[in-house]
């Protein structure tokens, strides 16, 4: 190392003979008086007897010592600016002419305007003026001599006979210069801002063949990936990194063998240096200006961080745009000091990372996963392989959800694979990749930061709540007693009345041949670790993800709204479920019968259900699969229509009861249950059994229901699948303009007001022969017209409103599978639709005169499990008969 031409300071040796005075050179800073200081001001103390003609004032800071070429200066500085204007204060190496902070010694821990550098034949040491340490360099082999700096940046201490104890080139910080080496396991660590000099998140490695950037231990540029690098020897580990005019260079052999040459021209001074934005780039100095030559990575939105947690990073002609991905917003974040894209939807929160020993306690918590939608990529995406290839989109969840610092996913279609975002959250970036899909991991909730306002709260109520409390508890624990009470005493007999005669042991040897399993409610808590995961909900109660004792998942329903029935009664409709197989039904593994606890334990089905695949948001179903679904929808409803013994009428056909499984194979959900509904939740549909929406109109025409509602829900649920929409939806004007901008492709009447009906539309659709309109315009022109047509004609053929012209599910199957011709709606069956679209219109205009400016129709959740059945106008006493179902 050159220490020849080096400007220093020396410790006299007759200083060592004063015994009044301890052998160090003092600076004690007064900044305060800086800025009416001339360059020949003296503020610091001089111990007696001691020289230092090099200690003077440079650019307003204090510059202690300068290099023979006066090029570079080792001084007291903020990185502030000149004037005083910052508050941190550090020991740092400049390169004058640049005026460019090469390397800095205490950079986290600064010391304020009374600040004191001592230094001593033990080293440096920086205190505050309370002798606070904040900086020192390490144990030293023997006692210095003096402080030296040299030509190229180096500082040195010295001994006696010259030889270096330490220098601040094995000790860089963001930057290396000419004549300094990177060794391997050594980083460079950026600064957090251009005036805080403490370590920032992103980092320089140089690895046994390469050079990486790293945010968050991940990587997100090689250098390498340079167009002007060249691997020379790759059968030589590197050691080091360095530079010289002609290039950057990674050096191995014990510098004989040049391992990786990065071609770039550098003057005589040149810096390495990693920005606090995270770009790394290589300069070479033009008068007092440094040019990059070398900028990795050339494209900024391949920084991680560049547009804070979440941002989505576009790039306009080399201009930057920083913006939040749908479905999210912007927030500051004073901790981060920069920006987060929450969730609009105020009941998600984002996930937080942990630590594995948090891992059980997270994976009890509810997740659901919000899409980024497609031609949106991050950065570790390129850098590293997917976790499992092979795999659906729920298992990809599904190994995120039970790992606490996994924040996220992305799944690529093309090759099944699924992608894991971990540790904490970056920017994103537009993509042209339209196979990957991202998804953020969000906690089913309400962000915390947006509960708990407690400012402004009124006295009333602080004093009235306890005692509201205190009344809720009283009335809660006289509950649960008699409750508990009375699950005790409640009894059976052949008639299903209550009867204390009877044991409740004799239930547990009731049995059916070919009735399910029957499991303990213990077993069932201990498979769902106490009823924590759901997956969920509908009209009977909640659904939650288990585990049984041989490893395989099940979800287990735990009614909650059962009603006065007999256990004999449940049991026997247990037995009839339970003997009903087939590969496009929801297996009924078992059940759960005790005391008042009503549980169903059915197979496990990874995907969710219909609902939650085809509505989400940014997630699209190939035209493929989707008739994949329509056709195993068709095969499991003509098994219960036909296949059965006992024909059963399932009439609760949606989106919501149609579950997926491995390759999006559709199984019906829920069949032959509807018994289970209490006398209660009758009655809010007027004896109907079914949901708003999917109604075959003889519910309310008095006409005998038979296994043709079930065909009607099923042609209501196929032009879903057509459309990627619900049929019935309302959006204010404003809203259906923004949707329609944004390529939302939402359907608008006539009338402008966004309404959607979309039934209506495809009968229209269907008499011009127009059906690629009719298409998801997500499937961006993936299907064609024929395709469209056979779905849409089946679909209005099963909507018929005389139930005896719709064809039979046996006969749908055999449409779909193209054994027999597809049928041709009759349209004089099928104008009651338009009334519907009418009469929906007409609701609209009501609630707009009435000022009420928010949707009608409730906005579907995207998450798994969340009910939907909810489709019609909230206000069901302003509504007639046929606006529910049709003309009587």
């Amino acid at each position: 190392m050159e220490k020849a031409r080096a400007d220093h300071f020396h410790l006299l040796p007759s200083l060592a003979d004063m015994g009044s005075f301890p052998l160090i050179f003092s600076i004690v800073l007064s900044f305060s008086l800086l800025a009416s200081c001339s360059p020949t001001s003296t503020n610091f103390i001089i111990f007696p007897n001691f020289t230092a003609s090099s200690v003077h004032f440079i650019d307003g800071s204090l510059g202690f010592l300068t290099s023979p070429n006066k090029t570079f200066k080792a001084a007291i500085l903020s990185p502030g600016g000149q004037g005083g204007s910052g508050s941190n204060y550090y020991l740092c190496v400049v390169h004058v002419p640049s005026n460019t902070i090469t390397w800095s010694a205490n950079r986290d821990a600064p010391i304020s305007t009374t600040g004191i550098m001592t230094l001593s034949a033990t080293g440096i040491v920086i205190t505050e003026e309370d002798g606070s340490l904040k900086w020192s360099t390490p144990t030293l082999n023997s006692s210095v001599s003096s402080l030296q700096l040299t030509e190229t940046g180096n500082l040195l201490l010295v001994d006696q006979s010259n030889a270096t104890l330490w220098e601040s080139f094995l000790y860089p910080t963001d930057t290396i210069v000419i004549g300094q080496n990177l060794p391997v396991g050594v980083f460079l660590s950026s600064a957090v801002s251009s005036t805080d000099l403490s370590v920032g998140s992103y980092s320089l490695s140089v690895t046994a063949s390469d050079a990486l950037l790293l945010w968050q231990n991940s990587t997100y540029w090689k250098l390498s990936m340079d167009a002007a690098a060249y691997t020379l020897n790759s059968s030589y580990r590197v050691e080091y990194m360095a530079m010289n005019q002609s290039g950057l260079y990674l050096f191995g052999n014990n510098g004989s063998v040049v391992v990786m040459h990065v071609n770039v021209s550098v003057s005589t001074f040149g810096i390495a240096k990693l920005d606090y934005s995270g770009q790394f780039s290589v300069s070479s100095l033009t008068g007092t200006d440094l040019t990059p030559v070398l900028v990795g990575p050339d494209d900024k939105c391949q920084i991680p961080f560049i547009c804070g947690t979440l941002g989505l990073c576009t790039d306009y002609d080399n201009i930057l745009v920083c913006s939040c991905p749908s479905n999210f917003h912007l927030i500051s974040s004073q901790s981060q000091n920069s920006t987060i894209c929450m969730p609009s939807d105020g009941t998600y929160s984002l996930s937080n990372y942990c630590n594995s020993t948090d891992n059980n306690n997270m994976s009890n918590s509810s997740f659901s996963y919000l899409s980024l939608g497609y031609g949106i990529d991050y950065f570790v995406n390129h850098f590293t392989g997917p976790v499992k290839s092979g795999v659906n989109l729920s298992v990809c969840e599904d190994l995120c959800s039970s790992e606490c610092s996994c924040l996220g996913i992305f799944y690529d279609n093309s090759s099944d694979s699924c992608y894991v975002l971990q540790n904490q959250l970056g920017s994103v970036m537009s993509s042209g990749n339209n196979d990957r899909v991202g998804f953020i991991k969000a906690i089913v909730g309400p962000s915390p930061s947006n509960s708990g306002h407690s400012l402004g709260f009124p006295i009333v109520a602080i004093v009235l709540l306890p005692l509201i409390g205190f009344f809720l508890l009283a009335a809660l624990g006289f509950f649960l007693w008699r409750r508990s009470k009375s699950s005790t005493t409640w009894k059976l007999n052949p008639n299903n009345q209550a009867d204390p005669s009877l044991d409740d042991l004799e239930l547990d040897a009731f049995s059916i041949p070919g009735l399910p399993v029957r499991f303990g409610y213990e077993e069932l808590e201990v498979a769902t670790d106490k009823f924590k995961n759901m997956i969920g909900s509908g009209g009977f109660g909640a659904v939650y993800k288990g585990t049984l004792p041989d490893k395989s998942l099940v979800a287990v329903k735990k009614i909650t709204n059962f009603g006065i029935q007999g256990m004999k009664d449940f049991c026997a409709e247990i037995a009839i479920i339970g003997n009903i197989h087939h590969v496009n039904l929801v297996k009924l593994i078992g059940f759960c019968a005790q005391g008042s606890e009503r549980l169903l334990v059915y197979e496990y089905m990874n995907h969710g259900s219909l609902d939650h695949t085809l509505f989400r948001i940014g997630f699209v179903l190939e035209w493929k699969e989707r008739v994949a679904i329509a056709l195993g929808m068709a095969r499991g409803l003509a098994y219960l229509h036909s296949g059965c013994q006992q024909k059963i009428i399932h009439c609760d056909i949606k989106p919501e009861n149609i579950l997926l499984h491995d390759h999006f194979q559709a199984k019906i959900s829920d069949f032959g249950l509807s018994k289970l509904l209490s006398s209660e939740q009758s009655t809010l549909f007027t004896t109907m059994r079914g949901t708003r929406g999917y109604l075959a109109p003889e519910w309310l025409t008095g006409s005998a229901i038979s296994d043709k509602t079930d065909v009607y829900s099923f042609g209501m649920v196929l032009l879903e699948i057509v459309s990627g929409r619900k049929n019935c939806s309302l959006r204010t004007q404003c809203e259906s303009k923004e949707n329609e901008s944004s390529g939302g492709g939402y359907y608008s009447s006539p009338s402008g007001q966004g309404l959607v009906y979309f039934p209506m539309f495809a009968l229209e659709m269907h008499e011009q022969g127009r059906y690629l309109e009719l298409a998801d315009p997500k499937l961006e022109g993936r299907v064609t017209s024929e395709d469209v047509e056979k779905l849409v004609r089946v679909a209005l053929c099963c909507a018929h409103e005389d139930p005896t012209l719709r064809p039979n599910m046996v006969s749908v199957v055999s449409m779909l599978e193209g054994d027999i011709p597809i049928g041709e709606p009759r349209l004089e069956s099928l104008n009651f639709l338009r009334f519907y679209g009418r009469r929906f219109a007409e609701a609209s205009m009501i609630e707009e005169n009435n000022g009420e400016d928010d949707l009608i129709f409730p906005q579907w959740n995207t998450s798994s499990g969340s009910s939907r059945s909810s489709l019609l106008p909230l206000n069901i006493s302003r509504m007639s008969s046929q606006q529910i179902s049709g003309p009587r």
